[in-house]
């Protein structure tokens, strides 16, 4: 059996949709074409709940992908992507990658504080250092 390594991608989350009991969808955001339509969200969603809503672990594979989702009382908020992908970061990946993992860091928290949250401008501030260390390993 061969093995795939796929590379990391920001593009991960296929879906979020929060439920209760009584209403059938309170919120929901689907990133790509997996279900196109209201209906088959709909459909989806009713499975998902009737597949988590009694159990008491938070990590489900549904229809070939992965669901992450948390109860709180009356509300369910799942979190859907591929079969690919996994609620953990594999340490393996970090180690490869810590350099960079320290870059988002560095960028999305300074001292505690949160300083930025858009993930547009964090990538261009990790390019832009990124460039910089290149530079000057060159000029060194």
């Amino acid at each position: 059996m061969e093995v795939v390594l796929l590379e990391p991608s920001l593009y991960t989350i296929k879906a979020v949709f929060i439920l209760d009991n009584d209403e059938p969808q309170l919120l929901a955001m689907y990133y790509d074409d997996t279900f196109p339509f209201m209906k088959e969200q709909m459909v989806f969603e009713k499975n998902v709940f009737n597949k988590t809503s009694r159990t008491e672990s938070e990590v489900a594979f549904f229809g070939g992908m992965t669901v992450v989702y948390k109860k709180s009382i009356d509300l369910f908020l799942y979190v859907v992507g591929s079969s690919h992908e996994n609620e953990n970061v594999e340490k393996r990946w970090l180690l490869e990658n810590m350099d960079g993992a320290f870059l988002v860091l560095g960028e999305i928290v300074d001292g505690s504080v949160i300083l930025e949250s858009d993930t547009q401008q964090v990538i261009q501030k990790v390019l832009q250092s990124a460039k910089e260390q290149i530079k000057w390993l060159l000029l060194k």
